[in-house]
């Protein structure tokens, strides 16, 4: 009987710990919407779009998303305060964004229309895309280069605060405090 008791304790304490587990690698991922979903609900409810501009080759691109995206402290942040968006550049899928179409016709390389536009024509990767909107104006701030999450936390809170209204970022972060330990 005191067997019994002990095999079920245990079976319900790791099925809770995996339960709890479970739900909290849940909490943690970034919910990444295709471009036109995040258009679409930035005009029914305005918040900025963050657009991770990455290609299938690029080391860096996957050293970001295992260390930086899946951060829950930076995963909260891109779902509730962005639409966050994760974006092939070498996509091979017509795009219509912000009443344009885009194509990968193949005059820039392997490189997508959008990619050339939201990147300036400086095609590196991994960069990181911040799109604000303001009276029918579109403001693109393309970042690149790798990311840890304590500097991406810093530039999340910089764009989501919109303190690039009223400062520089290095004004910000004199007065940054990260949540990530």
């Amino acid at each position: 009987m005191r067997r019994l008791i002990i095999i079920l304790i245990s079976t319900v304490a790791i099925v809770s710990t995996h339960a709890q587990a479970s739900s909290a690698s849940k909490n943690e991922k970034v919910k990444w919407l295709s471009i036109e979903e995040a258009e679409k609900q930035m005009k029914q409810s305005p918040k900025p779009l963050f657009i991770d501009t990455y290609t299938d080759w690029c080391g860096w691109c996957k050293k970001m998303d295992q260390d930086t995206f899946s951060n829950p402290v930076i995963s909260d942040i891109l779902n509730n305060k962005f639409y966050p968006v994760k974006f092939n550049a070498e996509s091979k899928e017509e795009i219509t964004f912000l009443g344009q179409t885009f194509v990968n016709d193949g005059k820039a390389g392997n490189a997508h229309q959008l990619a050339v536009a939201l990147l300036r024509g400086e095609l590196s990767f991994p960069t990181v895309v911040f799109l604000t909107s303001e009276e029918e104006k579109v403001y693109l701030t393309p970042l690149k280069g790798y990311r840890d999450a304590k500097e991406m936390e810093l530039l999340l809170g910089y764009f989501s605060e919109e303190m690039y209204k009223t400062k520089s970022l290095e004004e910000y972060q004199k007065e940054f405090t990260s949540k990530i330990k």
